[in-house]
């Protein structure tokens, strides 16, 4: 106890504002169910395991820890299952809430001679008494982040509600025997509240579901509201609205009246179907894995060095997938595991370490590929009895927290629990690994992923300019028109039309997708196209130039992205359901650009004059003939860049009033408009340069959605700027490594459902002869890889 006393000022109380860890260290997975227990640092409340609490010790100094220890509590046999009440994570009537309980011990250890002294004991300090209590009744700051609702948002009362419009067609709606109007559904239907017509819901990407008729009806119509029959009840609070202009269930307020005008009585009626979020909740709940899994089968489960799982931390998926592949690479398996001990990235790392991206990727790092953690998980009998405790076929993994903390820190969307894009994850990562090895370019792992870009222009006078520029991505368009199978897809759009001229459903294994190669996808990139409205220094005017581009490097590394989500009019997003062939090796010698060639002359630079933009005519001649002043629809169009009459249409009517509005054009005007900086910032933070993002803000009214949008698909006056994803400079860098052009697959990532944003991510790699699937803590011997279904897929140079 003498030990203890003499030690007081280098322990503290915590505050409120301390951030305190006690479920994991802070450099490994270790926890306080690990062998060992978790020791909790009592000045700067960082948690270390057994075998790691020594290396603080002599770096900080600090000789007194809180010592946790768990141990599993006896389960009682009739123990009841709860069933969650809540879209939520860790919190009370959330998922997770039937998980075995816990024990937990405490005693206080002084170092460096691990003198332990019982907790509680009446014997301590005052102060070691209060410090140990704040500590042990503090929420831990990994549960903080941990605990989050998944995606049921509170409502809000939608805009359309208060002045919703009804048609007087007399649509009564009978209380029961609803059915779709299009088809033979009659369960999953929506009343439109506009005209009363009756369709069924949109499909699931499992398949099931309705068959999109309520929201085709309203793509037709422009009527906004719907209501889900089945949900309507007495309590009208309960019944499911969706709006589809706002693309969300919504509050009506109006409901009890907007029912009535079809004579519907909902006193009477019984709630006799889920509503959105309850489905949401259930498909959550009872999701089948199995789809996912390569058609059902089951997967030989794998364990050991380089087979750890990730725990899902609600919707991390993308980043579990991403990492897996990453961490399957030279680069970063050399940079962050072969040749960074951990004890070398602690020693290294500011005071703390949760903070510190190097040190998270390593523990990321050691904790995937050491197979340290990659064991099977042991499951004991109903009754909790140790002594019978056996193997199961699953890991627990390893959950990311910290590293999720750090690499999304001031992120607006990877710090959100919602579902991201894994290519803008993946640009992220790159980044920011980019940053923090800036000036160690030996140790960059990220530059075994970057390439350069050259991009030619010929106008008809001959001559020629590049542009070039560095990326770490082949985004790829896929020309459908390139299908191998079109006899199979026009027999199948017969059948199609058959069977909905019969109101009958296809079944899965009559469902025919195109098939396209992925060397057409390569050759689409690569092949030269007609760029309208080019300035030509060389003309003076406006002509067509030639487009082509080619790379002026091959990196390790190789990364396709397959454009398999566009939008389609009215910014509906949709999700090409295509098949891409992908052999296992390519050859992309072609695609070598060769630079300004001998003979070639380059265009003259432009007259500054020239080089703002002008309105396009089409643009503001369309607005003119809706009344608008020809004055205003020119600075419409150049304050947005022409980028289309809707955006132009936008800018304009919030721009009426503007007291200069009526002044004529000047060069200051036709200069850049100003943009929402935070919004620049959210552009550059998914892999866009700055004045790429810049520029498409303010073609796009500061619309972060359209504006990436734009980047992808620029107005072809515009189209010789660099729009692709990328954090570098556009000058290419003559370091960057290169080799032939022959590459092999070795992983993919894949995706299932309807957008980026929603759904789910599985990663399959090459390794040690064989594919393995990586779906979150699931790892195993892939049966039958899904290589045609790939989203992002990672190539490796085989001459590296």
């Amino acid at each position: 106890m003498e030990l203890l006393r003499s030690n007081l000022s280098r322990l503290r109380i915590p505050e409120p504002t301390n951030r305190i860890y006690k479920h994991e260290c802070c450099i490994s997975f270790d926890t306080p169910r690990s062998e060992g227990g978790l020791f909790v640092d009592m000045n700067s409340f960082l948690a270390f395991g057994k075998e790691f609490v020594a290396w603080n010790y002599k770096k900080s100094g600090n000789p007194v820890y809180l010592h946790i220890k768990e141990t599993k509590k006896a389960v009682s046999e009739d123990r009841p299952s709860k069933k969650p009440t809540l879209l939520a994570i860790g919190v009370e009537g959330g998922f997770d809430n039937n998980h075995p309980e816990y024990e937990q011990s405490y005693e206080i250890v002084i170092l460096p001679d691990y003198v332990n002294l019982p907790f509680p004991c009446v014997d301590l300090p005052e102060k070691v008494r209060l410090a140990v209590d704040a500590v042990i009744m503090n929420v831990g700051a990994e549960k903080k982040e941990q605990v989050a609702v998944w995606t049921a948002d509170t409502k809000h009362v939608s805009k359309h509600a208060m002045e919703l419009k009804q048609l007087d067609n007399g649509v009564i709606v009978p209380p029961s025997s609803w059915k779709c109007e299009k088809c033979d559904k009659m369960e999953n239907l929506w009343l439109n509240l506009t005209d009363g017509s009756i369709h069924c819901g949109r499909r699931n990407w499992d398949g099931t579901g309705g068959n999109d008729h309520a929201v085709n009806h309203y793509s037709t119509t422009g009527y906004p509201l719907a209501v889900k029959l089945g949900t309507i009840t007495a309590d009208l609070e309960a019944a499911d609205v969706y709006s589809y202009v706002e693309d969300e269930s919504v509050v009506d307020p109006l409901l009890a009246q907007h029912l009535q005008h079809f004579g519907i009585d909902f006193s009477s009626l019984q709630k006799t179907e889920m509503t959105t979020a309850e489905r949401e909740l259930d498909q959550n709940t009872n999701f089948d894995w199995n789809r996912i899994q390569e058609s059902g089968q089951e997967v030989e489960p794998l364990f050991g060095p380089g087979y750890t799982g990730l725990v899902n931390l609600g919707n991390s998926c993308y980043l579990a997938a991403t990492m897996q592949v990453v961490f399957s690479t030279h680069g970063f398996c050399s940079r962050y595991y072969l040749n960074q001990s951990l004890k070398a990235a602690f020693d290294s790392a500011p005071a703390d370490p949760t903070v510190d991206l190097n040190t998270q990727l390593a523990k990321l790092a050691h904790g995937l590929l050491s197979g340290r953690y990659s064991i099977p998980a042991t499951k004991k009998d109903d009754a909790g009895d140790s002594a019978n405790t056996t193997l199961t076929d699953k890991q627990e993994g390893i959950p990311p927290r910290m590293f999720k903390s750090v690499i999304a820190a001031n992120h607006p969307e990877f710090s959100t629990m919602r579902q991201q894009d894994a290519l803008e994850f993946f640009l992220h990562l790159i980044d920011q690994v980019e940053r923090i090895n800036t000036g160690n370019q030996v140790l960059d792992p990220s530059r075994s992923f970057k390439f350069g870009v050259e991009e030619r222009l010929q106008c008809p006078s001959g001559k020629v300019a590049y542009n070039k520029r560095c990326d770490y991505i082949l985004s790829l368009n896929i020309p459908l028109h390139k299908a191998t199978n079109k006899k199979e897809l026009e027999d199948f759009k017969m059948l199609k039309a058959e069977k909905d001229a019969k109101g009958e459903e296809l079944s899965s294994d009559e469902i025919v997708r195109p098939r396209v190669p992925l060397m057409d996808c390569l050759d689409c990139f690569a092949a030269p196209e007609e760029l309208h409205d080019f300035y030509s220094s060389a003309l003076n005017a406006k002509t067509t130039a030639i487009k082509s581009v080619g790379l002026t490097s091959f990196p390790d590394y190789l990364v396709l992205h397959m454009r398999k989500f566009v939008l389609e009019e009215g910014w509906v997003p949709k999700k090409l359901d295509v098949y891409i062939d992908v052999p296992d090796t390519i050859d992309i010698s072609f695609m070598r650009s060769k630079g300004l060639q001998s003979g070639e002359e380059l265009l003259p630079d432009a007259v500054a004059e020239d080089d703002r933009i002008s309105a396009n005519e089409d643009i503001v001649n369309q607005l003119a003939s809706m009344g608008f002043q020809y004055l205003h629809c020119q600075k419409a169009a150049i304050n947005t860049m022409n980028a289309g009459v809707e955006e132009a249409m936008n800018w304009l009517l919030s721009h009426m009033h503007d007291p200069d509005i009526d002044e004529p054009i000047t060069k200051a005007q036709k200069d850049v408009p100003h943009v929402d900086q935070s919004k620049v910032e959210t552009l550059i933070s998914f892999g866009f340069e700055e004045e790429v993002a810049r520029k498409a803000l303010q073609a796009s009214g500061g619309d972060i959605e359209k504006a990436t949008e734009w980047i992808f698909n620029p107005p072809a006056d515009m189209s010789n700027m660099d729009t692709t994803p990328s954090s570098s400079g556009n000058m290419v860098d003559t370091a960057m490594s290169d080799g032939q052009g022959r590459y092999r697959l070795i992983g993919l990532v894949s995706h299932i459902g309807t957008s980026t944003h929603c759904g789910h991510y599985v990663a399959h790699i090459y390794k040690d002869g064989r594919w393995v699937i990586f779906n979150d803590d699931k790892v195993g011997i892939s049966k039958n890889p899904p290589l045609d279904m790939g989203y992002l897929y990672f190539f490796e140079r085989i001459d590296r």
